[in-house]
């Protein structure tokens, strides 16, 4: 079967570069901050690309060509998907807006082709997500919002989406805290090891000045990885009660 996918380069890329960073948590998506933190430690790293390419060897005729024959072929669900999913990647990992509108605008394609691919409504969830948070635009978390809500109607057990998709309401402005601590309570409850929730969770807390249940929040965050990046900026938070937004 010739299951026609994103270009070799792409896929070569995403598999090589991105592994244990856009692919971890089961495809889901990172927060900003540690995509921003990758975005720049990639590119303080000595240029391996060759001329016209870009920061993951593919050229720019390499992706319009892609994406013209999937306009070419609109009917083609696995074409959809995969270049839809793999595009997504690729724009998520140059910060790129108008390939994540690409993205976009292929994966509702594959959605309209397969409404209950778990994995397309959770990318277009995604892509949705990131134009929401660099634009403000409060109409694309709807969006947002919506598609993981069918995500998680096929996969309601899914702590990472819940995750997401609590953020739309801590992210959005104004930011919705106590429809962000339902979910993100729910995120956890599913998986008491989620970071990102005891994170943003601890977070919620302090810009309402809980300062008592951030800190409880932020010693579970402690106790599974002490390591996380977010540690020490919200633990000085805490410790001056202050409120650092979310970069």
């Amino acid at each position: 079967m010739n299951l026609r996918v994103v270009t070799v380069g792409i896929i070569a890329a995403l598999a090589g570069a991105t592994a244990g960073f856009v692919l971890a948590n089961s495809l889901n998506r990172t927060t900003i901050n540690a995509l921003k933190a990758q975005i720049d430690n990639r590119q303080s790293s000595p240029q391996t690309t060759a001329p016209g390419q870009g920061d993951l060897g593919v050229s720019d005729e390499e992706i319009k060509a892609k994406i013209q024959e999937a306009d070419s072929n609109p009917t083609d669900v696995a074409f959809q998907k995969n270049l839809g999913r793999g595009l997504y990647r690729f724009a998520a990992m140059k910060r790129d807006p108008i390939l994540i509108e690409e993205a976009k605008r292929i994966l509702e394609r594959a959605k309209s082709l397969d409404p209950k691919d778990f994995d397309v409504l959770v990318d277009l969830g995604n892509a949705y997500f990131d134009i929401g948070y660099f634009k403000k635009d409060a109409a694309a978390f709807k969006s947002s919002r919506e598609s993981y809500e069918a995500a998680m109607v096929i996969k309601p057990t899914d702590a990472n989406v819940r995750t997401e998709y609590a953020l739309t309401f801590y992210l959005s402005e104004p930011a919705d805290l106590k429809r962000a601590h339902e979910e993100f309570a729910k995120a956890l409850k599913l998986d008491p090891k989620q970071e990102r929730a005891l994170q943003f969770t601890t977070s919620a807390y302090i810009r309402e000045g809980d300062f008592v249940n951030a800190t409880k929040t932020i010693e579970m965050l402690k106790s599974v990885n002490p390591k996380n990046d977010s540690i020490p900026s919200l633990q000085t938070q805490i410790d001056t009660k202050t409120y650092t937004p979310t970069q």
